[in-house]
C-alpha cells in the first residue's frame, strides 16, 4: 500500500489545507534528490522550492479523480528532476563557489557522530560519503538521475520508471550503467591515491 495514500486523499479533500503536510513530508528527500543531481546546496534549495510551488499549481488545476490516481513519490521526483535539467542546461552559476558536499544532509544521509564507533570511523565514513558524493557528480545526468532516485532516494524501478518517463528495462540498463561507472571511477580514485602514497 502507498504510504502517501491518506496524504492524497486529504490533497484531494483540500488542497489549501493539506498542501502544507505535503512540503513537510516530502521536503527533506526533493531537496537531497536535487542536491545530489546539482551539486550546489544554494541551486538545490531554489530547485526544491520551485518544484513545490509547481506541484501546488499543478495540483490546483486537477479534478479530484485525478488527485487520487497520482502516485505521489515518482510525481514529485519527476518535477523536480525536471527543474534540475533546466539548471544544468543553463550551465555553472556565475560566480558560485566551489562545489562542498560536505553538508549534513537532512534524512539521515550524512553520517552523524557514532559513540559505538567512535570518531575515528564516523570521520572516516563522512569522508567516504563526501567521496561517493564528489564521484556522483562526475556521472552524466541521466545516469546520476537514475542512480539518485534508485539508491539515495529509494525510489522501487516501477516509480523510477514513472519518475524518468521511460520503461522500467530502460531506467534499470541506466541504474546499473550508472553504478558501473561510479564502481570505476572510484577504483581509477583508489589508484590514484595509492600511487601519490607511494611516489
Amino acid at each position: 500500500m502507498d504510504t502517501d495514500s491518506p496524504l492524497i486523499a486529504a490533497l484531494a479533500q483540500d488542497l489549501d489545507g493539506s498542501f502544507e503536510v505535503l512540503v513537510r513530508s516530502h521536503q527533506d528527500r526533493i531537496y537531497s534528490i536535487a542536491l545530489r543531481v546539482l551539486g550546489d546546496p544554494r541551486d538545490a534549495e531554489e530547485a526544491a522550492q520551485d518544484a513545490f510551488v509547481r506541484a501546488y499549481r499543478a495540483l490546483a488545476g486537477y479534478d479530484r479523480t485525478r488527485i487520487l490516481e497520482l502516485r505521489l513519490r515518482p510525481w514529485l521526483a519527476t518535477i523536480v528532476l525536471n527543474l534540475c535539467r533546466s539548471r544544468l542546461g543553463r550551465g555553472p552559476a556565475a560566480g558560485r563557489a566551489a562545489l562542498s558536499l560536505d553538508l549534513a544532509l537532512p534524512g539521515g544521509l550524512e553520517p552523524r557522530t557514532d559513540e559505538s564507533r567512535g570518531p575515528v570511523a564516523t570521520s572516516a565514513a563522512r569522508e567516504a560519503a563526501h567521496d561517493w558524493a564528489g564521484l556522483l557528480l562526475t556521472l552524466p545526468p541521466a545516469y546520476r538521475s537514475a542512480v539518485v532516485l534508485r539508491h539515495v532516494d529509494g525510489l522501487s524501478y516501477p516509480e523510477l520508471a514513472i519518475a524518468l518517463g521511460r520503461p522500467e528495462g530502460t531506467v534499470k540498463a541506466q541504474v546499473h550503467r550508472g553504478l558501473a561507472l561510479l564502481r570505476t571511477a572510484f577504483e581509477a580514485a583508489q589508484r590514484r591515491e595509492r600511487e601519490e602514497m607511494t611516489a
